[in-house]
C-alpha cells in the first residue's frame, strides 16, 4: 500500500468507521535513522507522519539490519505509535534486491536477530506481516509464525501468497489455518478479501483472530464498516453515487487542507480508485486525468455528478 495509506487517507478511512487499526506505508529503517540524525529530515518523516485521530496506528518498517531495525522502531515509538510493525511480504524487485521485505523469508536466522532486537529496544507491541514463503516449494509461514511466538511478538499477520506469485493466482487460505493451529498469538489473516462475505469466511474456515484489508480499501473504503455491520445484523451499508460523489469531495479537500505538494496528483490518482462501480465512472476518469490543476479537477467531478445524479433522480 506505498503510495495510498498516506495520513489522508488513514483519516479518510477512520472517518467511514469499522476498522480497528491502521497502519502507515511501509518505511525504509534506514530512512527513519538517517533521518532522525538531521541528514534526510523530510520525505522518510512525511511516511511516519500521523494525526491524533487516527490511534490506534502502528508504523510499518522494513530493512535487513537488525541494529538498524531495532533503532528505527525506538524512534517509532518515541514519536508516539501505538505498535510497530515489520513488512516480511512485499515483493517488489526494489525492496527484495535490498533484502527486504519478502527477500527475508530465505535467511530466518537473519529474521530471528531482527525480531529479538526489535523486541528488546521497545515497549510497544510488535507484529510482522509476511507471505507464505519464496514460493511453492518453499514455504516457511509455520516456521516464521513460530519464531515470532518464540521472540515475543504480539501478533502476526500473514499474507498466503508466496513472493513468486505476488499478486497473481489466488489466495490460499488454508495456509492461514494452518498458522493458526501452529501458533498460540493472534493471526491475522489477509488476501483476497473484497467483500464483508469473504472476510466472514475467511475466519470460519481459518479461525484467525482478525483481517488485515489492504487493496480493496482503495476502491471501497467501507469495507471494514460493512464487515462490522455484516458480521452483527447480516446486512450492511451499500454506498450510493451520491455517497461516492461525498467521499471524493471530502477527500480532495482534506487534501487541499493539508496543503499536499502534488495534491492534484493524488487526485488522479484516487480517481481510479474511488470512481470503481460509479455509473459512467471511466468519463470522470478521463475528465480528472485531463485537469491541469486541482481546481479544474474539482470543477470537472462537480459537473460530473450534477450530470449523472439528476440523469437517475
Amino acid at each position: 500500500m506505498a503510495g495510498v495509506t498516506d495520513t489522508v487517507f488513514r483519516r479518510l478511512i477512520r472517518d467511514q468507521g469499522g476498522c480497528g487499526l491502521i497502519m502507515t506505508e511501509f518505511t525504509s529503517s534506514h530512512g527513519v535513522v538517517a533521518s532522525k540524525g538531521g541528514r534526510k529530515p523530510t520525505r522518510t518523516f512525511r511516511y511516519l507522519y500521523f494525526e491524533p485521530s487516527e490511534h490506534p496506528i502502528s508504523a510499518q518498517l522494513f530493512g535487513s539490519d537488525p541494529q538498524v531495525m531495532a533503532d528505527a522502531a525506538r524512534v517509532c515509538q518515541d514519536l508516539g505509535f501505538d505498535a510497530v510493525d515489520i513488512n516480511f511480504g512485499c515483493p517488489v524487485n526494489k525492496v527484495v534486491k535490498c533484502n527486504g521485505g519478502s527477500g527475508l523469508l530465505r535467511d530466518l536466522p537473519l529474521v530471528e536477530q531482527i525480531l529479538r532486537q526489535v523486541r528488546s529496544a521497545i515497549s510497544i507491541p510488535l507484529t510482522m506481516k509476511f507471505r507464505a514463503g519464496w514460493n511453492d516449494r518453499e514455504l516457511v509461514h509455520v516456521q516464521m509464525g513460530r519464531l515470532a511466538e518464540d521472540c515475543g511478538l504480539q501478533a502476526v499477520a500473514l499474507h498466503p501468497r508466496t513472493r513468486e506469485q505476488g499478486y497473481s493466482g489466488i489466495s490460499d487460505w488454508t495456509r492461514i489455518a494452518e498458522l493458526k493451529s501452529a501458533v498460540g498469538i493472534p493471526v491475522i489473516g489477509n488476501g483476497d478479501i473484497t467483500t464483508p462475505a469473504d472476510a466472514l469466511r475467511m475466519a470460519a474456515e481459518t479461525g484467525c483472530d482478525a483481517v488485515m484489508i489492504g487493496r480493496t480499501a482503495s476502491s471501497n473504503p467501507w469495507i471494514f464498516r460493512q464487515i462490522q455491520e455484516h458480521l452483527a445484523t447480516g446486512t450492511c451499508f451499500q454506498p450510493t453515487d451520491h455517497d461516492r460523489y461525498a467521499l471524493m469531495k471530502t477527500y480532495y479537500a482534506m487534501l487541499g487542507d493539508r496543503g499536499e505538494a502534488d495534491a492534484a496528483g493524488k487526485m488522479k490518482q484516487f480517481a481510479t480508485y474511488f470512481t470503481h462501480g460509479i455509473r459512467n465512472g471511466s468519463r470522470l476518469r478521463v475528465a480528472i486525468y485531463q485537469s491541469k490543476d486541482v481546481s479544474a479537477i474539482m470543477e470537472a467531478v462537480d459537473a460530473f455528478f450534477d450530470n449523472e445524479l439528476q440523469a437517475v433522480a
